[in-house]
Protein backbone atom coordinates (compact mmCIF):
# COMPACT_ATOMS: atom_id res chain seq x y z
CA UNK A 1 0.00 0.00 0.00
CA UNK A 2 1.38 3.39 -0.95
CA UNK A 3 2.08 5.60 2.05
CA UNK A 4 -0.25 8.58 2.32
CA UNK A 5 1.67 11.79 1.74
CA UNK A 6 1.04 14.82 3.95
CA UNK A 7 0.29 17.96 1.95
CA UNK A 8 1.53 21.32 3.24
CA UNK A 9 1.25 24.89 2.10
CA UNK A 10 4.73 26.24 1.40
CA UNK A 11 5.98 29.76 0.80
CA UNK A 12 9.16 31.80 0.80
CA UNK A 13 10.39 32.37 4.36
CA UNK A 14 7.99 29.91 6.00
CA UNK A 15 10.78 28.56 8.18
CA UNK A 16 11.45 32.00 9.71
CA UNK A 17 9.62 32.50 13.01
CA UNK A 18 9.86 35.52 15.28
CA UNK A 19 11.18 35.06 18.82
CA UNK A 20 8.47 37.12 20.45
CA UNK A 21 9.03 38.95 23.69
CA UNK A 22 6.16 38.40 26.17
CA UNK A 23 5.56 42.06 27.02
CA UNK A 24 3.67 43.25 30.05
CA UNK A 25 0.62 45.51 29.72
CA UNK A 26 0.55 48.94 31.33
CA UNK A 27 -2.84 50.41 32.22
CA UNK A 28 -3.50 54.09 31.60
CA UNK A 29 -6.53 54.90 33.79
CA UNK A 30 -7.05 58.31 32.21
CA UNK A 31 -7.96 56.57 28.91
CA UNK A 32 -10.12 53.89 30.55
CA UNK A 33 -13.86 54.55 30.75
CA UNK A 34 -16.76 53.28 32.86
CA UNK A 35 -20.45 54.05 33.17
CA UNK A 36 -21.33 56.37 36.03
CA UNK A 37 -23.55 53.69 37.54
CA UNK A 38 -24.44 50.04 37.05
CA UNK A 39 -27.29 49.64 34.57
CA UNK A 40 -27.80 45.88 35.03
CA UNK A 41 -26.41 43.24 37.36
CA UNK A 42 -24.53 41.68 34.43
CA UNK A 43 -22.56 44.78 33.40
CA UNK A 44 -18.89 44.07 32.66
CA UNK A 45 -16.24 46.64 33.55
CA UNK A 46 -13.02 44.66 33.02
CA UNK A 47 -13.01 44.64 29.21
CA UNK A 48 -9.62 45.48 27.71
CA UNK A 49 -8.58 47.82 24.92
CA UNK A 50 -4.89 47.34 24.13
CA UNK A 51 -2.85 49.82 22.10
CA UNK A 52 0.12 48.22 20.37
CA UNK A 53 1.27 45.67 17.84
CA UNK A 54 -1.24 42.83 17.73
CA UNK A 55 1.30 40.00 17.50
CA UNK A 56 3.10 41.23 20.60
CA UNK A 57 -0.26 41.80 22.29
CA UNK A 58 -1.38 38.23 21.58
CA UNK A 59 1.88 37.02 23.10
CA UNK A 60 1.34 39.30 26.10
CA UNK A 61 -2.13 37.77 26.64
CA UNK A 62 -0.96 34.18 26.32
CA UNK A 63 0.05 33.56 29.95
CA UNK A 64 -3.21 34.84 31.45
CA UNK A 65 -5.78 33.93 28.81
CA UNK A 66 -4.65 30.65 27.22
CA UNK A 67 -7.69 28.41 26.82
CA UNK A 68 -10.12 31.10 28.00
CA UNK A 69 -11.29 32.89 24.83
CA UNK A 70 -14.60 31.60 23.45
CA UNK A 71 -14.59 33.49 20.15
CA UNK A 72 -11.96 35.29 18.09
CA UNK A 73 -13.35 37.52 15.33
CA UNK A 74 -10.76 39.24 13.10
CA UNK A 75 -10.90 41.37 9.98
CA UNK A 76 -7.24 41.31 8.83
CA UNK A 77 -5.77 43.20 5.86
CA UNK A 78 -6.90 41.40 2.71
CA UNK A 79 -3.54 41.66 0.91
CA UNK A 80 -5.06 43.20 -2.18
CA UNK A 81 -1.67 44.36 -3.43
CA UNK A 82 -2.44 48.05 -3.07
CA UNK A 83 -0.28 48.41 0.04
CA UNK A 84 2.62 46.27 -1.13
CA UNK A 85 3.97 48.44 -3.91
CA UNK A 86 7.63 47.53 -3.34
CA UNK A 87 7.27 43.76 -3.71
CA UNK A 88 6.31 41.41 -6.50
CA UNK A 89 3.31 39.17 -5.98
CA UNK A 90 5.24 36.14 -4.76
CA UNK A 91 7.08 37.99 -2.02
CA UNK A 92 4.05 39.97 -0.88
CA UNK A 93 1.96 36.79 -0.69
CA UNK A 94 4.66 35.02 1.33
CA UNK A 95 5.01 37.88 3.79
CA UNK A 96 1.25 37.94 4.33
CA UNK A 97 1.12 34.19 4.93
CA UNK A 98 3.95 34.32 7.47
CA UNK A 99 2.38 37.21 9.35
CA UNK A 100 -0.99 35.47 9.47
CA UNK A 101 0.50 32.10 10.44
CA UNK A 102 2.27 33.62 13.45
CA UNK A 103 -0.98 35.19 14.65
CA UNK A 104 -3.11 32.09 14.05
CA UNK A 105 -0.80 29.96 16.17
CA UNK A 106 -1.16 32.31 19.13
CA UNK A 107 -4.92 32.61 18.61
CA UNK A 108 -5.25 28.84 18.70
CA UNK A 109 -3.55 28.72 22.09
CA UNK A 110 -5.84 31.44 23.45
CA UNK A 111 -9.05 29.70 22.36
CA UNK A 112 -10.97 27.48 24.77
CA UNK A 113 -11.56 23.86 23.76
CA UNK A 114 -15.06 24.81 22.57
CA UNK A 115 -13.90 28.12 21.10
CA UNK A 116 -13.85 29.20 17.46
CA UNK A 117 -12.09 31.60 15.11
CA UNK A 118 -13.98 33.70 12.53
CA UNK A 119 -12.07 35.57 9.80
CA UNK A 120 -13.47 37.96 7.21
CA UNK A 121 -11.56 37.80 3.94
CA UNK A 122 -12.03 38.16 0.19
CA UNK A 123 -10.88 36.22 -2.87
CA UNK A 124 -7.32 37.59 -2.80
CA UNK A 125 -6.27 35.25 0.02
CA UNK A 126 -9.40 33.35 1.13
CA UNK A 127 -8.41 29.97 -0.26
CA UNK A 128 -4.78 30.15 0.84
CA UNK A 129 -5.98 31.27 4.26
CA UNK A 130 -8.28 28.25 4.46
CA UNK A 131 -5.35 25.91 3.81
CA UNK A 132 -3.24 27.84 6.32
CA UNK A 133 -5.97 27.37 8.94
CA UNK A 134 -6.00 23.64 8.10
CA UNK A 135 -2.29 23.52 8.82
CA UNK A 136 -2.45 25.43 12.12
CA UNK A 137 -5.71 24.00 13.51
CA UNK A 138 -6.07 20.72 11.63
CA UNK A 139 -8.27 20.10 8.61
CA UNK A 140 -11.00 18.53 10.74
CA UNK A 141 -11.42 21.82 12.61
CA UNK A 142 -12.61 23.76 9.58
CA UNK A 143 -16.36 24.35 9.95
CA UNK A 144 -17.45 26.24 6.83
CA UNK A 145 -17.18 29.38 4.72
CA UNK A 146 -20.04 31.82 5.18
CA UNK A 147 -20.73 34.28 2.37
CA UNK A 148 -21.70 37.86 3.23
CA UNK A 149 -23.36 39.91 0.49
CA UNK A 150 -21.70 43.28 1.01
CA UNK A 151 -23.48 45.34 -1.65
CA UNK A 152 -27.17 46.07 -2.10
CA UNK A 153 -27.17 47.74 -5.53
CA UNK A 154 -25.70 46.91 -8.96
CA UNK A 155 -22.10 47.97 -9.52
CA UNK A 156 -21.59 50.63 -12.20
CA UNK A 157 -17.98 49.68 -13.00
CA UNK A 158 -17.40 49.05 -16.72
CA UNK A 159 -16.01 45.56 -16.18
CA UNK A 160 -17.59 42.16 -16.85
CA UNK A 161 -17.46 40.92 -13.22
CA UNK A 162 -17.40 42.73 -9.89
CA UNK A 163 -17.49 40.70 -6.66
CA UNK A 164 -20.36 41.62 -4.38
CA UNK A 165 -19.48 39.27 -1.54
CA UNK A 166 -16.84 38.45 1.05
CA UNK A 167 -16.19 35.32 3.08
CA UNK A 168 -16.30 34.59 6.80
CA UNK A 169 -14.12 31.54 7.43
CA UNK A 170 -15.08 29.61 10.56
CA UNK A 171 -12.61 27.32 12.33
CA UNK A 172 -13.12 25.56 15.67
CA UNK A 173 -10.41 24.83 18.25
CA UNK A 174 -11.31 21.13 18.21
CA UNK A 175 -13.03 19.15 15.42
CA UNK A 176 -16.76 19.83 15.09
CA UNK A 177 -18.84 22.90 15.81
CA UNK A 178 -18.92 22.38 19.57
CA UNK A 179 -20.93 24.98 21.46
CA UNK A 180 -22.59 26.37 18.33
CA UNK A 181 -26.28 27.25 18.46
CA UNK A 182 -29.05 27.27 15.89
CA UNK A 183 -30.86 30.46 14.94
CA UNK A 184 -34.18 31.26 16.57
CA UNK A 185 -37.13 30.98 14.17
CA UNK A 186 -40.61 31.46 15.63
CA UNK A 187 -42.19 30.72 12.24
CA UNK A 188 -41.74 27.06 13.17
CA UNK A 189 -44.67 27.51 15.57
CA UNK A 190 -46.97 28.08 12.59
CA UNK A 191 -46.98 24.31 12.02
CA UNK A 192 -48.40 23.65 15.51
CA UNK A 193 -51.83 24.16 17.07
CA UNK A 194 -51.97 26.77 19.79
CA UNK A 195 -52.72 25.54 23.34
CA UNK A 196 -56.33 24.42 23.78
CA UNK A 197 -58.44 22.08 25.89
CA UNK A 198 -56.26 19.13 24.85
CA UNK A 199 -52.85 20.64 25.64
CA UNK A 200 -51.32 23.58 27.49
CA UNK A 201 -48.48 23.67 24.96
CA UNK A 202 -48.50 24.19 21.15
CA UNK A 203 -48.79 20.75 19.54
CA UNK A 204 -49.58 18.75 16.45
CA UNK A 205 -50.89 15.19 16.11
CA UNK A 206 -49.48 12.80 13.52
CA UNK A 207 -51.10 9.57 12.32
CA UNK A 208 -49.45 6.49 13.73
CA UNK A 209 -50.14 4.85 10.38
CA UNK A 210 -47.43 5.38 7.79
CA UNK A 211 -48.54 7.10 4.57
CA UNK A 212 -46.83 7.75 1.31
CA UNK A 213 -43.71 5.99 0.03
CA UNK A 214 -42.71 2.66 1.65
CA UNK A 215 -45.96 2.62 3.63
CA UNK A 216 -47.14 -0.93 2.83
CA UNK A 217 -46.99 -3.97 5.08
CA UNK A 218 -44.71 -5.61 2.53
CA UNK A 219 -42.21 -2.77 2.91
CA UNK A 220 -41.72 -3.36 6.66
CA UNK A 221 -43.59 -6.53 7.74
CA UNK A 222 -42.47 -6.23 11.38
CA UNK A 223 -44.33 -2.92 11.65
CA UNK A 224 -47.73 -4.49 10.90
CA UNK A 225 -49.29 -5.52 14.21
CA UNK A 226 -52.54 -4.87 16.13
CA UNK A 227 -52.87 -2.02 18.64
CA UNK A 228 -55.64 -2.18 21.28
CA UNK A 229 -58.06 0.80 21.10
CA UNK A 230 -59.82 2.36 24.16
CA UNK A 231 -62.90 0.12 23.60
CA UNK A 232 -60.75 -3.03 23.58
CA UNK A 233 -60.89 -3.65 19.84
CA UNK A 234 -57.70 -4.33 17.90
CA UNK A 235 -56.77 -1.81 15.24
CA UNK A 236 -54.53 -2.66 12.27
CA UNK A 237 -52.96 -0.18 9.83
CA UNK A 238 -55.14 -0.29 6.70
CA UNK A 239 -55.08 2.21 3.83
CA UNK A 240 -58.37 3.71 2.58
CA UNK A 241 -58.16 1.51 -0.53
CA UNK A 242 -58.05 -1.61 1.66
CA UNK A 243 -54.33 -2.38 1.28
CA UNK A 244 -52.49 -3.48 4.37
CA UNK A 245 -50.28 -0.65 5.54
CA UNK A 246 -47.75 -0.37 8.39
CA UNK A 247 -47.26 1.76 11.47
CA UNK A 248 -44.71 4.60 11.48
CA UNK A 249 -43.16 3.12 14.64
CA UNK A 250 -42.10 -0.37 15.69
CA UNK A 251 -43.87 -2.43 18.37
CA UNK A 252 -41.43 -1.57 21.15
CA UNK A 253 -41.81 2.17 20.49
CA UNK A 254 -45.61 1.89 20.37
CA UNK A 255 -45.72 -0.13 23.60
CA UNK A 256 -43.59 2.59 25.20
CA UNK A 257 -46.07 5.28 24.12
CA UNK A 258 -48.95 3.25 25.56
CA UNK A 259 -47.09 2.78 28.85
CA UNK A 260 -46.57 6.53 29.08
CA UNK A 261 -50.19 7.28 28.07
CA UNK A 262 -48.83 9.26 25.14
CA UNK A 263 -50.72 7.46 22.36
CA UNK A 264 -53.63 9.67 21.29
CA UNK A 265 -56.89 8.01 20.15
CA UNK A 266 -59.56 9.80 18.11
CA UNK A 267 -62.86 8.59 16.63
CA UNK A 268 -62.84 9.28 12.92
CA UNK A 269 -65.36 8.65 10.11
CA UNK A 270 -64.01 5.94 7.79
CA UNK A 271 -66.01 4.14 5.05
CA UNK A 272 -69.32 5.21 6.54
CA UNK A 273 -68.58 4.21 10.12
CA UNK A 274 -66.63 5.59 13.04
CA UNK A 275 -63.37 3.92 13.92
CA UNK A 276 -60.63 4.50 16.44
CA UNK A 277 -57.53 6.04 14.86
CA UNK A 278 -54.20 6.26 16.78
CA UNK A 279 -52.01 9.37 16.67
CA UNK A 280 -48.70 10.42 18.16
CA UNK A 281 -48.54 13.88 19.70
CA UNK A 282 -45.62 16.15 19.00
CA UNK A 283 -45.10 19.31 21.05
CA UNK A 284 -43.53 22.46 19.67
CA UNK A 285 -39.92 23.08 20.78
CA UNK A 286 -39.58 25.50 23.67
CA UNK A 287 -36.92 27.39 21.71
CA UNK A 288 -37.90 27.06 18.05
CA UNK A 289 -34.76 27.22 15.91
CA UNK A 290 -33.23 26.13 12.61
CA UNK A 291 -29.69 25.61 11.30
CA UNK A 292 -27.90 28.75 10.10
CA UNK A 293 -27.61 29.15 6.34
CA UNK A 294 -24.14 29.81 4.95
CA UNK A 295 -25.23 32.58 2.57
CA UNK A 296 -25.90 35.80 4.46
CA UNK A 297 -27.82 38.19 2.23
CA UNK A 298 -30.07 39.56 4.97
CA UNK A 299 -27.45 41.64 6.81
CA UNK A 300 -26.45 45.28 6.52
CA UNK A 301 -24.22 46.06 3.58
CA UNK A 302 -21.13 48.24 3.32
CA UNK A 303 -23.27 51.22 2.33
CA UNK A 304 -25.52 50.91 5.37
CA UNK A 305 -22.53 50.34 7.65
CA UNK A 306 -20.82 53.48 6.37
CA UNK A 307 -23.98 55.43 7.14
CA UNK A 308 -23.76 54.20 10.74
CA UNK A 309 -20.08 55.16 10.89
CA UNK A 310 -20.82 58.64 9.60
CA UNK A 311 -23.19 59.10 12.52
CA UNK A 312 -20.45 57.89 14.88
CA UNK A 313 -17.35 59.56 13.46
CA UNK A 314 -18.44 62.21 10.96
CA UNK A 315 -18.31 62.36 7.18
CA UNK A 316 -14.52 62.39 6.81
CA UNK A 317 -13.59 59.63 9.27
CA UNK A 318 -15.37 56.59 7.82
CA UNK A 319 -13.48 53.35 7.18
CA UNK A 320 -13.37 52.09 3.58
CA UNK A 321 -14.56 48.54 4.29
CA UNK A 322 -16.30 48.48 7.68
CA UNK A 323 -18.07 45.34 8.86
CA UNK A 324 -21.71 45.75 9.97
CA UNK A 325 -22.66 45.25 13.58
CA UNK A 326 -25.32 42.69 12.71
CA UNK A 327 -22.70 40.50 11.01
CA UNK A 328 -20.60 40.36 14.20
CA UNK A 329 -23.82 39.92 16.20
CA UNK A 330 -24.75 36.86 14.15
CA UNK A 331 -21.33 35.33 14.73
CA UNK A 332 -21.55 35.88 18.47
CA UNK A 333 -25.11 34.54 18.51
CA UNK A 334 -23.89 31.30 16.95
CA UNK A 335 -20.86 30.60 19.12
CA UNK A 336 -21.09 32.52 22.43
CA UNK A 337 -23.28 33.08 25.45
CA UNK A 338 -23.60 36.03 27.81
CA UNK A 339 -20.41 36.46 29.80
CA UNK A 340 -18.16 34.64 27.29
CA UNK A 341 -14.86 36.25 26.30
CA UNK A 342 -14.48 37.63 22.75
CA UNK A 343 -11.16 38.74 21.20
CA UNK A 344 -10.43 40.92 18.16
CA UNK A 345 -6.75 41.54 17.46
CA UNK A 346 -7.44 43.67 14.33
CA UNK A 347 -9.86 46.05 16.03
CA UNK A 348 -10.11 48.67 13.26
CA UNK A 349 -13.00 50.97 14.19
CA UNK A 350 -13.97 48.84 17.21
CA UNK A 351 -17.04 47.07 15.83
CA UNK A 352 -16.35 43.75 17.58
CA UNK A 353 -15.98 45.35 21.00
CA UNK A 354 -19.06 47.53 20.51
CA UNK A 355 -21.19 44.54 19.51
CA UNK A 356 -19.83 42.26 22.23
CA UNK A 357 -20.47 45.00 24.80
CA UNK A 358 -24.09 45.47 23.71
CA UNK A 359 -24.62 41.70 23.77
CA UNK A 360 -23.29 41.23 27.30
CA UNK A 361 -20.07 39.51 26.31
CA UNK A 362 -16.66 40.32 27.78
CA UNK A 363 -14.14 41.49 25.23
CA UNK A 364 -10.50 42.26 24.43
CA UNK A 365 -9.50 44.39 21.44
CA UNK A 366 -6.04 45.22 20.08
CA UNK A 367 -5.22 48.07 17.72
CA UNK A 368 -1.91 49.66 16.73
CA UNK A 369 -3.22 52.51 14.56
CA UNK A 370 -3.97 55.95 15.92
CA UNK A 371 -7.67 55.29 15.23
CA UNK A 372 -7.55 53.38 18.52
CA UNK A 373 -7.82 56.88 20.03
CA UNK A 374 -9.70 58.75 17.29
CA UNK A 375 -12.36 56.10 16.59
CA UNK A 376 -12.49 53.21 19.04
CA UNK A 377 -12.43 55.09 22.35
CA UNK A 378 -15.07 57.68 21.31
CA UNK A 379 -17.24 54.91 19.89
CA UNK A 380 -17.04 52.81 23.05
CA UNK A 381 -17.83 55.84 25.20
CA UNK A 382 -21.04 56.33 23.22
CA UNK A 383 -21.92 52.66 23.65
CA UNK A 384 -21.28 52.78 27.40
CA UNK A 385 -23.26 56.01 27.79
CA UNK A 386 -26.15 54.57 25.76
CA UNK A 387 -25.70 57.25 23.06
CA UNK A 388 -25.19 54.99 20.02
CA UNK A 389 -28.64 54.43 18.48
CA UNK A 390 -27.32 52.58 15.41
CA UNK A 391 -26.14 49.07 14.66
CA UNK A 392 -27.75 46.39 16.85
CA UNK A 393 -28.72 48.76 19.67
CA UNK A 394 -32.48 48.42 19.26
CA UNK A 395 -32.36 44.72 18.30
CA UNK A 396 -30.73 43.83 21.64
CA UNK A 397 -32.44 46.61 23.64
CA UNK A 398 -29.11 48.14 24.65
CA UNK A 399 -29.35 51.06 27.07
CA UNK A 400 -25.72 51.56 28.15
CA UNK A 401 -23.52 50.45 31.04
CA UNK A 402 -20.27 48.65 31.74
CA UNK A 403 -16.83 49.90 30.82
CA UNK A 404 -13.32 49.07 29.66
CA UNK A 405 -9.72 49.46 30.77
CA UNK A 406 -7.11 50.88 28.41
CA UNK A 407 -3.67 49.30 28.21
CA UNK A 408 -0.58 49.86 26.14
CA UNK A 409 2.24 47.44 25.55
CA UNK A 410 5.26 48.11 27.73
CA UNK A 411 8.48 48.93 25.89
CA UNK A 412 10.97 46.14 25.34
CA UNK A 413 12.57 44.86 28.54
CA UNK A 414 16.05 45.30 27.07
CA UNK A 415 17.48 48.20 25.11
CA UNK A 416 20.89 49.04 23.75
CA UNK A 417 23.04 51.57 25.55
CA UNK A 418 25.09 54.16 23.70
CA UNK A 419 27.81 51.60 23.08
CA UNK A 420 25.42 49.08 21.54
CA UNK A 421 25.24 46.73 24.52
CA UNK A 422 21.97 45.22 25.73
CA UNK A 423 20.92 46.53 29.14
CA UNK A 424 17.69 46.66 31.15
CA UNK A 425 15.40 49.36 29.77
CA UNK A 426 15.80 52.53 31.81
CA UNK A 427 12.03 53.08 31.57
CA UNK A 428 11.37 50.06 33.79
CA UNK A 429 10.76 50.56 37.49
CA UNK A 430 11.13 47.76 40.03
CA UNK A 431 7.52 46.58 39.77
CA UNK A 432 7.60 46.53 35.95
CA UNK A 433 10.87 44.60 35.96
CA UNK A 434 9.52 42.01 38.39
CA UNK A 435 6.31 41.55 36.38
CA UNK A 436 8.19 41.30 33.08
CA UNK A 437 10.61 38.68 34.37
CA UNK A 438 7.77 36.72 35.98
CA UNK A 439 6.08 36.54 32.58
CA UNK A 440 9.32 35.65 30.82
CA UNK A 441 10.10 32.83 33.28
CA UNK A 442 6.55 31.45 33.34
CA UNK A 443 5.60 32.65 36.84
CA UNK A 444 2.37 34.33 37.91
CA UNK A 445 3.12 37.87 39.04
CA UNK A 446 1.67 38.18 42.55
CA UNK A 447 3.88 40.34 44.82
CA UNK A 448 3.43 39.66 48.52
CA UNK A 449 2.65 42.51 50.91
CA UNK A 450 4.57 40.87 53.72
CA UNK A 451 7.37 38.77 52.17
CA UNK A 452 9.80 40.92 50.19
CA UNK A 453 11.22 38.04 48.13
CA UNK A 454 7.87 36.72 46.89
CA UNK A 455 7.26 38.55 43.60
CA UNK A 456 5.43 35.67 41.96
CA UNK A 457 4.85 31.94 41.99
CA UNK A 458 4.64 28.97 39.64
CA UNK A 459 3.25 26.59 42.27
CA UNK A 460 2.27 26.88 45.92
CA UNK A 461 5.89 26.20 46.91
CA UNK A 462 7.93 27.68 44.06
CA UNK A 463 8.57 31.45 44.02
CA UNK A 464 10.53 34.11 42.15
CA UNK A 465 12.48 37.12 43.45
CA UNK A 466 13.71 39.92 41.15
CA UNK A 467 16.22 42.55 42.25
CA UNK A 468 18.72 44.89 40.61
CA UNK A 469 21.02 44.52 43.62
CA UNK A 470 24.43 42.83 43.64
CA UNK A 471 23.80 40.02 46.14
CA UNK A 472 26.50 38.86 48.54
CA UNK A 473 26.97 35.37 49.94
CA UNK A 474 25.54 36.53 53.26
CA UNK A 475 22.39 37.89 51.58
CA UNK A 476 21.89 34.69 49.58
CA UNK A 477 22.36 32.58 52.68
CA UNK A 478 19.77 34.69 54.52
CA UNK A 479 17.36 34.21 51.60
CA UNK A 480 17.97 30.46 51.68
CA UNK A 481 17.24 30.33 55.40
CA UNK A 482 14.00 32.33 55.02
CA UNK A 483 12.76 30.22 52.10
CA UNK A 484 13.30 27.06 54.12
CA UNK A 485 13.58 23.43 53.05
CA UNK A 486 9.94 23.06 51.93
CA UNK A 487 10.02 25.82 49.30
CA UNK A 488 12.16 26.85 46.31
CA UNK A 489 13.07 30.30 44.98
CA UNK A 490 14.36 31.55 41.64
CA UNK A 491 16.54 34.62 42.24
CA UNK A 492 17.15 36.99 39.32
CA UNK A 493 19.71 39.70 40.08
CA UNK A 494 22.23 41.84 38.21
CA UNK A 495 25.19 40.15 39.91
CA UNK A 496 25.99 37.91 42.87
CA UNK A 497 28.94 36.61 44.84
CA UNK A 498 28.19 33.21 46.29
CA UNK A 499 30.55 30.85 48.06
CA UNK A 500 28.57 27.66 47.79
CA UNK A 501 25.35 26.02 46.68
CA UNK A 502 21.96 26.78 48.17
CA UNK A 503 19.71 23.73 47.90
CA UNK A 504 16.49 25.76 47.71
CA UNK A 505 17.76 28.67 45.55
CA UNK A 506 18.44 28.99 41.82
CA UNK A 507 20.40 32.20 41.19
CA UNK A 508 20.72 33.75 37.71
CA UNK A 509 22.05 37.04 36.34
CA UNK A 510 19.99 39.48 34.35
CA UNK A 511 19.99 40.42 31.53
CA UNK A 512 22.49 37.68 30.67
CA UNK A 513 19.92 35.02 31.59
CA UNK A 514 17.41 36.28 28.98
CA UNK A 515 19.56 37.69 26.17
CA UNK A 516 18.97 34.81 23.76
CA UNK A 517 15.27 34.38 24.57
CA UNK A 518 13.62 37.01 22.38
CA UNK A 519 13.93 39.62 19.67
CA UNK A 520 14.52 42.57 21.98
CA UNK A 521 13.60 46.06 20.89
CA UNK A 522 11.28 44.89 18.09
CA UNK A 523 8.10 46.92 18.56
CA UNK A 524 6.15 46.40 15.33
CA UNK A 525 5.22 43.16 13.56
CA UNK A 526 2.22 44.69 11.81
CA UNK A 527 1.05 44.08 8.26
CA UNK A 528 1.50 47.72 7.28
CA UNK A 529 3.80 48.31 4.34
CA UNK A 530 6.02 50.76 6.22
CA UNK A 531 6.91 47.98 8.66
CA UNK A 532 7.92 45.41 6.05
CA UNK A 533 11.61 44.56 5.51
CA UNK A 534 13.60 46.96 3.38
CA UNK A 535 14.53 45.91 -0.15
CA UNK A 536 17.98 44.28 -0.35
CA UNK A 537 20.72 46.99 -0.51
CA UNK A 538 23.01 47.44 -3.47
CA UNK A 539 26.26 45.43 -3.33
CA UNK A 540 28.67 47.23 -0.98
CA UNK A 541 31.74 49.00 -2.27
CA UNK A 542 34.82 46.83 -1.58
CA UNK A 543 36.76 47.94 1.50
CA UNK A 544 40.33 49.16 0.99
CA UNK A 545 43.08 46.65 1.66
CA UNK A 546 45.03 46.83 4.89
CA UNK A 547 47.26 49.86 4.89
CA UNK A 548 45.32 51.72 2.18
CA UNK A 549 42.93 53.53 4.51
CA UNK A 550 43.75 56.24 7.02
CA UNK A 551 40.82 55.71 9.46
CA UNK A 552 41.16 54.14 12.89
CA UNK A 553 39.59 50.70 12.69
CA UNK A 554 38.92 50.62 16.44
CA UNK A 555 37.63 54.08 17.19
CA UNK A 556 34.09 53.35 18.49
CA UNK A 557 33.10 54.46 22.00
CA UNK A 558 32.77 50.85 23.06
CA UNK A 559 36.27 49.98 21.98
CA UNK A 560 37.56 52.99 23.88
CA UNK A 561 36.27 51.41 27.09
CA UNK A 562 38.52 48.43 26.58
CA UNK A 563 37.97 44.82 25.60
CA UNK A 564 36.05 43.99 28.80
CA UNK A 565 33.33 46.60 28.22
CA UNK A 566 31.12 44.33 26.14
CA UNK A 567 31.70 41.38 28.46
CA UNK A 568 30.71 43.47 31.46
CA UNK A 569 27.38 44.40 29.83
CA UNK A 570 26.66 40.75 28.97
CA UNK A 571 27.31 39.65 32.52
CA UNK A 572 24.92 42.15 34.10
Amino acid sequence: MRKKQKLELTWIGKENRPKLEPRILLEEPEKSYHAKHRVTETDFFDNRLIFGDNLLALKALEAEFSGKVKCVFIDPPYNTGSAFTHYDDGVEHSIWLSLMRDRLELIRRLLSDDGSLWITIDDNEAHYLKVLCDEVFGRGCFVTSFIWKKVDSPNDNKVPITPDHEYVLCVSKTPGARGFKQRQDISILDAYRPPDSESTRPYRDRLLKKNGKNSLRSDRPSMFFPVVAPDGTEVLPIHDDGREARWALGKIAVDDLIAKSELIWKLREQNGSKRWVPYTREFAPENPSRPHPTIWNDLDTTRQTKAHQKALFGEEAVFDTPKPEDLVCRVLDICTDRGDLVLDSFAGSGTTGAVAHKMGRRWIMVELGEHCHTHIIPRLKKVIDGEDPGGITEAVSWRGGGGFRYYRLAPSLLEKDKWGNWVINTGYNAAMLAEALCKLEGFTYAPSDSVYWQHGHSTERDFIYVTTANLTHEQLQQLSDEVGPERTLLVLCTAFRGRGEYSNLTVKKIPKQVLSRCEWGHDDYSLRVENLPEAPPSPPTPLPLAGEGSGNADSSPASGRGENAGQQALDL
